[in-house]
């Protein structure tokens, strides 16, 4: 027996695992810090998306009906061009056979550039009364508008009813799309129209007061004089007629160039411009007409035209920080555009796959435990030789008697092993005392200095009296079967591996009954599939058996990576062995009884799984056994234990986003949908494991909160291999609730 003891009367200084332990804390910070913020970033983008579309912040309420005794005579009387120049506000009409073309509700991919292109062959200039969050999407439409000299107004970044507004959201809504302007085509703009207004008749005491403040803010306000009602799509003729003013006056005319089909308003538009232009009518800007009715001089590039790209009247260059936070806005719309179908495309694929391997786990698990409980299924003559039980332990002073009584009560001749990796609560103390009180005699405790777990396991294996060994954690409790059923297969000559049954112990609090649903339908329904296809990737470290000589002739375990089981199961299937499931080899381990330490143990386990697949990555192009488990168990892994819980908790948070922004209704039977599915696998793995079906209460609950968790630790994960992190084996706080196997039903 090999014993260290720390030296007393001086202060003991801090082990190497402790030290590594608080190096690996204080890296993971900014890790956790990054995870966090590509979470936000996501978010983000997703809700930009849905402000852009309106389905964030949009309002399409419509004030009809009400006053207008504070409306000014003159100005609901008057023309169609409302300015506040001087502070006092007046209206300007459009010159007698002078049309002031408009268009509202741009950009739009499909109909604008249709649009434009007719323009440009009548060499007829407009003025495009745009939408911001459309101008995001589209800048590059835009861009080519303001090149062929049209003129460009605000029509709200959300077309939405300012009347309903706060001004914060009037402000909002202008200053939104004069910096979709500036990224787009480099310009502000002093042009203004509201959605959803008309004639200046229609101003009520509500719109008022709207207008008058952005007045103040430089704006001019433009109505309708004329609408061609192309929305409702009467057909080109009527949409001409409607267009067409009355006794050849002058007249700011409505199309629409987005906002539905506009098949008729593209055909309906070269005969309005050739009737008009017949009729003796000229084609002006807004600030054109204003220029001509003002009698002032047009600066120079605001004459009618479309044969440049100098600025219009109404246009200001963008310069300094509106055009750097324009060139960020559009280029964050950018983004958005395309990372959201992406991601709703990515999600429909995974979900597929995910609805693919539930269907293929029921199946096989089905099989599996047909075919292992039929009477005659045998592994082989019974195997009652002695086998030797590893129990690697640091500082489980609450759980190690606990272990130790389980495994007085074995039914299989056992010898226990205990491996004391540098404890500094007495554990090795403690478990000496167990076995002298419970009159274990088939018990030895070895001491060594903190290195590691896969180093106290070789010790174990290196001092083991038996061909058979079965490693268990320091916190895991044994069913009085468990040690009999585990080394059954080994009957079997070319089983060099069982896994055995994990069972959570600590199931009476929430994060315990969490675990608890993960265990018996993410672990044990797993391990039946893989069992099946002969590719098992993990044999749990709780409970878990080897033959002595697979283990040493894959060289041990490892500490090339922190999930030392994944490792070296790998490793096994690589020299050959054969690596099972033996559903009735129950053990009952304490699962982390706190989000931190759940954090703690599973980010550790993921960022394993990572370090062992990259080294046995060569498994992908070996032949026979090794190459198996490559070509089949590595992708299965990569893709349900990787790619799906990092896309599944998305899957929760893009319907939540579907039900608060677009289909309520849809999204809520779709993930009602899954979740029932998801249901039935665990219903059904619960019975397979004779589990009390009371726990799957808590199964939605798991859905909304803990797989957004299970989410950030594996981003975490591959945050720390992307950059190289490497961690040591963590100690999770014990607290010894797991007594007995009975204790945990």
């Amino acid at each position: 027996m090999t014993t260290t003891t720390p030296s007393r009367g001086r202060r003991r200084a801090p082990s190497r695992m402790e030290r590594a332990a608080g190096k690996a804390a204080a890296l993971q910070r900014p890790r956790v810090i990054l995870a966090l913020l590509l979470l936000l970033a996501l978010v983000c983008v997703m809700l930009l998306d849905g402000y852009l579309r309106a389905e964030v912040g949009g309002d399409q309420r419509v004030r009809t009906g009400a006053g207008s005794s504070d409306v000014p005579d003159d100005i609901l009387d008057g023309g169609p061009i409302v300015t506040f120049r001087g502070g006092q506000a007046t209206t300007v009409s459009v010159p007698d056979r002078t049309i002031a073309l408009t268009f509202d509700d741009g950009p739009n991919p499909t109909w604008t550039p249709q649009v434009l292109a007719i323009l440009e062959k009548y060499d007829v200039p407009a003025t495009f009364f745009l939408v911001g969050s459309m101008v995001t999407r589209y800048p590059s439409v835009v861009r080519d508008m303001v090149e062929q000299g049209h003129e460009v107004g605000i029509h709200t970044f959300t077309h939405v009813d300012l009347s309903y507004q706060s001004d914060a959201r009037v402000r909002r809504e202008m200053e939104q799309t004069q910096l979709a302007l500036a990224g787009a085509a480099g310009i502000t703009t002093t042009l203004f129209r509201a959605p959803y207004s008309s004639e200046t008749d229609a101003i009520d005491n509500y719109s008022w007061p709207v207008y008058k403040k952005l007045g103040q803010d430089g704006y001019t306000s433009v109505f309708v004089d004329t609408d061609s009602d192309d929305w409702k799509r009467p057909g080109v003729s009527k949409i001409v007629q409607w267009a067409t003013p009355k006794k050849n006056e002058g007249a700011s005319v409505l199309f629409h160039d987005a906002g539905g089909e506009r098949s008729q308003t593209i055909k309906a538009l070269p005969q309005y411009i050739e009737k008009m232009r017949a009729k003796g009518y000229t084609f002006t800007t807004i600030s054109g007409a204003l220029d001509e009715q003002q009698g002032q001089q047009a600066p120079a590039g605001a004459a009618p035209g479309t044969g440049g790209s100098r600025l219009q009247a109404a246009h200001r260059e963008a310069t300094g920080t509106i055009l750097y936070e324009g060139n960020a806005l559009v280029a964050a719309v950018a983004v958005a555009e395309w990372a959201v179908p992406t991601l709703s495309v990515g999600l429909m694929v995974v979900g597929i796959a995910v609805m693919g391997r539930f269907g293929m786990m029921l199946l096989l698990a089905r099989r599996h435990h047909r075919l292992r409980n039929r009477r005659r299924f045998s592994w082989g003559p019974e195997v009652t030789r002695p086998v030797t039980v590893i129990v690697p332990a640091y500082n489980e002073k609450e759980c190690i008697a606990n272990t130790l009584d389980s495994l007085a009560r074995s039914t299989h001749p056992i010898e226990i092993i205990v491996v004391d990796d540098g404890s500094t609560d007495g554990t090795s103390e403690i478990a000496r005392e167990a076995a002298l009180a419970l009159g274990m005699t088939n018990v030895r405790v070895i001491r060594q200095e903190n290195a590691g777990k896969p180093a106290a396991l070789n010790n174990g294996v290196r001092s083991a009296r038996h061909d058979i060994v079965v490693m268990m954690d320091g916190d895991t409790v044994f069913e009085p079967d468990a040690v009999r059923q585990l080394v059954q297969p080994f009957a079997d000559p070319e089983v060099g591996a069982v896994a055995g049954n994990a069972k959570v112990g600590n199931r009476t609090t929430v994060i315990g009954a969490w675990q608890h649903i993960e265990y018996v339908m993410g672990f044990n329904l797993d391990r039946r599939m893989y069992d099946l296809l002969r590719c098992m990737p993990t044999i749990p470290g709780a409970i878990g058996a080897f033959r002595r000589e697979a283990v040493l002739q894959a060289g041990g375990m490892s500490e090339d990576t922190l999930a030392e089981d994944t490792d070296i199961t790998i490793a096994m299937h690589r020299d050959g062995w054969r690596v099972v499931y033996q559903e009735h080899a129950r053990a009952w381990t304490e699962a982390p009884g706190s989000l931190k330490q759940l954090w703690s143990q599973r980010y550790r386990w993921s960022y394993g799984t990572m370090q062992a697949l990259w080294k046995h990555r060569k498994s992908l192009t070996d032949k026979g056994p090794s190459g198996r488990f490559g070509r089949v168990g590595m992708p299965l892994v990569v893709l349900f234990q990787i790619v799906t819980p990092v896309f599944a908790p998305l899957i929760d948070v893009f319907t939540a986003y579907s039900m608060i922004f677009i289909d309520f209704k849809a999204a809520l039977l779709a993930w009602l949908a899954v979740l029932c599915v998801q249901l039935v696998c665990a219903a059904y793995a619960f019975r397979l494991d004779r589990e009390k079906y009371r726990y799957l209460l808590m199964m939605p609950l798991q859905q909304l909160a803990y797989r957004q968790m299970m989410y950030l630790v594996l981003i975490h994960s591959c945050v720390t291999a992307l950059t190289g992190g490497r961690l040591r084996w963590q100690k999770l706080k014990r607290t010894g609730e797991v007594g007995t196997p009975a204790g945990a039903g």
